[in-house]
């Protein structure tokens, strides 16, 4: 899931104030924070993104302006399928948004997986009123000239009655950028 940010199919924005690296387990409360403060995102506790700090880094980047964070992508390659990046979560700060800083991560967290690795797809779950992430994954494809396969993962019965269904994009084969 994204926090709102328009994304488009040109290559997201270069700008050099932006830095981009893996986490670490430092940056696990400004992960909670960005989270909380996007009132989009589904919000876990600290401990959570502490934990998906230090366990998942090498899958997972955060986006700094001048040294404050301004957007995280969690992500984790799949157990039965390590060939494919799944990402969890994408918050970028509201002062951030509209930049391509949201494609700039994924592009870079992407590379940086499939650099090591021989990761060919990507895997993201976006529910039905979520157009911004729709916008990022379907750009992000275009501009790796994948494909996107779309379906239910889980529904809203397995969710809970407020929680709209999650629909699984599955992009892929995708080339290195």
């Amino acid at each position: 899931m994204i926090a709102p940010e328009a994304a488009t199919k040109d290559p997201p924005s270069t700008s050099s104030e932006v830095s981009i690296s893996h986490l670490s387990v430092d940056d696990g409360v400004e992960c909670w924070r960005l989270a909380a403060e996007s009132q989009v995102l589904d919000v876990n506790s600290r401990y959570a993104y502490l934990l998906w700090c230090r366990d998942f880094a090498a899958t997972s980047v955060i986006a700094r302006i001048d040294g404050v964070a301004v957007g995280f992508v969690t992500g984790y390659r799949r157990p039965d399928d390590p060939r494919t990046l799944v990402v969890w979560q994408v918050a970028v700060d509201a002062a951030a948004r509209g930049h391509g800083v949201a494609g700039r991560m994924l592009d870079t967290l992407f590379d940086s997986v499939a650099d090591l690795d021989e990761v060919d797809h990507l895997e993201t779950t976006i529910t039905p009123d979520n157009d911004s992430s729709v916008r990022l994954f379907t750009a992000f494809a275009e501009r790796r000239s994948a494909a996107v396969a779309r379906s239910e993962l889980f529904g809203s019965d397995l969710l809970g009655g407020e929680h709209e269904p999650e629909f699984l994009y599955r992009i892929g084969p995708i080339k290195q950028g």
